[in-house]
């Protein structure tokens, strides 16, 4: 079993930043992990909604038929990560007549809750959901609201390790369905720009661990996180670093962005690339994922994974010291106290 990953569940090899104990200021964000949730943001099926889908599709209830407590809930009990998937939707009201609602009518069943508060799906703005047209529902709606609900927890719990905001940009049209569908926006560049100014609506920059401050004055942030480039805990206590989840997202991200010059989220890069400081590896072996830590690079992979083996054991903790590369004074009891 990897020391990265050992007794984690959901999210393996993270490193933190950030101060009000003396050793914060030798501790890197590199050099711990935390814990985090997929999908946090989920709720699941309405009664008529998995009455139907249990009917009509029961290999696709029984996939998504799960929860998540509010966002809040989560950080209360432990969780320093969370995943959002967002949706596009410039004009506003491109989700706020899902198809299930309407199979729902066709079916003779009573109407479900709203799926989001009054008016919510109507505004511009980007939309947290995991499939459209099927799968709307979420503990917060818009993404500003789901925002929002991440900065009261933070600032009603000063000095905490960062929070590690993981976004899935969906723009996938749905594939073998019998109804018609809506066909999501695709993530452009100014896609990401209008991005990256809701987040800064919702987070002033300075509370945001971000790819500039993290490059200085390195030419790419490969070469700086591998000079030790990553804030202290003392630096980076009580503030978000977000991340990007797909690779296939990076192209449009990068755009007019060097080295993510001036762009809020980590991209998920390839070791070695210009960009290179956050990376997935859901399925490597403890050997890759150690050897990815110590190049420098945070690593969010699944732990909870059956063929891993490890499940959904913890420590019992919200954060602890990296066992690869944390320094001799680092002490997992003290980071989150």
């Amino acid at each position: 079993m990897s020391s990265t990953r050992a007794s984690f569940s959901l999210l393996g090899a993270f490193a933190l930043a950030a101060s009000v104990h003396a050793a914060d200021d030798g501790v890197r964000l590199n050099q711990i992990q935390v814990i985090g949730t997929h999908n946090s943001y989920h709720v699941g099926f309405a009664p008529s909604a998995a009455k139907l889908l249990r009917q009509k599709a029961p290999k696709v209830f029984a996939a998504l038929d799960y929860g998540h407590p509010p966002l809040a809930k989560q950080l209360d009990d432990g969780v320093r990560q969370v995943e959002l998937d967002v949706y596009a939707d410039a004009k506003g009201g491109l989700y706020a007549h899902p198809a299930i609602s309407t199979l729902i009518a066709k079916a003779g069943l009573p109407a479900d809750p709203p799926i989001a508060p009054a008016g919510a799906m109507n505004k511009p703005g980007f939309k947290v959901m995991h499939v459209q047209d099927i799968d709307q529902r979420s503990t917060c709606q818009p993404f500003a609201a789901c925002l929002a609900e991440l900065r009261a927890w933070s600032k009603a719990h000063p000095g905490h390790v960062p929070l590690f905001v993981l976004i899935e940009t969906k723009q996938g049209e749905l594939q073998h369905v019998d109804f018609p569908s809506v066909k999501p926006e695709p993530f452009t560049p100014a896609a990401f720009d209008a991005l990256d100014k809701e987040i800064l609506s919702a987070i002033p920059r300075e509370d945001i661990v971000t790819p500039d401050q993290v490059r200085g004055s390195h030419a790419t942030l490969d070469e700086a996180v591998g000079a030790g480039g990553w804030p202290s805990l003392a630096q980076a206590r009580g503030k978000f670093v977000f991340l990007l989840d797909q690779r296939k997202a990076e192209p449009a991200y990068l755009q007019g962005h060097p080295a993510l010059k001036g762009r809020v989220i980590f991209t998920n890069a390839p070791a070695g690339a210009a960009d290179a400081a956050f990376t997935e590896c859901n399925e490597c072996s403890a050997a890759e994922i150690d050897g990815l830590v110590k190049r420098g690079y945070l690593v969010r992979t699944r732990t909870d994974d059956p063929a891993q083996g490890q499940g959904r054991r913890n420590d019992g903790a919200a954060a602890r010291c990296n066992p690869v590369l944390a320094p001799a004074g680092c002490a997992s009891a003290e980071l989150e106290p």
